[in-house]
């Protein structure tokens, strides 16, 4: 099995174990002042996660923290990522499921950024920023279809019907331009994946990123990053395989920490 192939950009994905809002807010927010908010749009829009933002668009020096002024731009998208059961075959299973919710940020000078929400007691809160809005934007251009991701290769689809499309250049190579049937893209994934779903022998080794113990469990609170002797946490770079768990419920192989910078394939 390859890894996904993903390019450096120097930003890439800042993941629970890393960059969880418990631990890149200020002390007060770790200690536990700031409970999670009611809905996704309030958790991204809140105090904190805007302040991290500012440190987040500020780590390579394109702006300056002050003058990053992040914003957050419409409301959240549900994330879908290709279901272990649609791979399995189970009956009546949907080709994915909802592992998380995305909203679009932006900062001052354009740059963008996806933040992702996910349920926890009392409400929705913050587990993850990432850089781009590929969420957001593929969401976008699917419209009113079922857009989703299959992680392992980084491709982004549509489902529409019983037709899968492909709204990126991984999705064209894997399906074709034209994009394919919905059986027939079940038989490409169960000759991919299907020997690599939880309680295989792969999984159980933890190879190449498998499924490890709990993958399927809800996202659990990491440890707060560690904060440097200015008492100011960090703002790190980290392995997306340290943190999101259940959001990345079918990371059959290595998920890099890199998102890349591409334009789309529109179909």
């Amino acid at each position: 099995m390859t890894t996904m192939n993903a390019r450096a950009t120097g930003a890439g994905l800042l993941t629970t174990a890393a960059l969880v809002l418990l631990g890149t807010f200020p002390a007060e927010a770790a200690a536990g002042a700031l409970p999670p908010a009611p809905t996704p749009e309030q958790a991204a829009s809140a105090p904190g996660t805007l302040d991290t933002l500012s440190r987040f668009f500020a780590r390579d020096g394109a702006v300056a923290r002050s003058a990053a002024a992040p914003r957050v731009e419409g409301g959240s998208v549900p994330v879908r990522i290709l279901s272990p059961e649609f791979v399995a075959g189970k009956a009546g299973a949907p080709v994915a499921r909802v592992e998380f919710r995305a909203s679009r940020a932006v900062s001052s000078d354009g740059q963008k950024a996806s933040l992702w929400t996910v349920k926890q007691a009392g409400g929705w809160q913050v587990v993850n920023i990432a850089t781009g809005d590929d969420e957001i934007r593929y969401a976008e251009m699917g419209g009113d279809g079922l857009v989703f991701r299959e992680p392992q290769i980084d491709a982004w689809y549509v489902q529409k019907g019983a037709k899968v499309l492909p709204l990126d250049e991984d999705a064209v190579r894997a399906v074709g331009r034209n994009g394919t049937s919905l059986d027939a893209y079940r038989d490409r994934v169960v000759r991919a994946y299907g020997d690599k779903l939880p309680g295989s022998a792969y999984a159980k080794k933890g190879a190449a990123g498998g499924y490890g113990p709990g993958a399927t469990s809800p996202v659990a609170a990491p440890a707060p990053a560690p904060v440097p002797a200015s008492g100011e946490p960090a703002v790190t770079v980290a392995s997306a395989t340290a943190g999101v768990g259940a959001v990345l419920a079918l990371a059959l192989i290595s998920t890099a920490a890199i998102r890349r910078r591409r334009t789309p394939n529109p179909t």
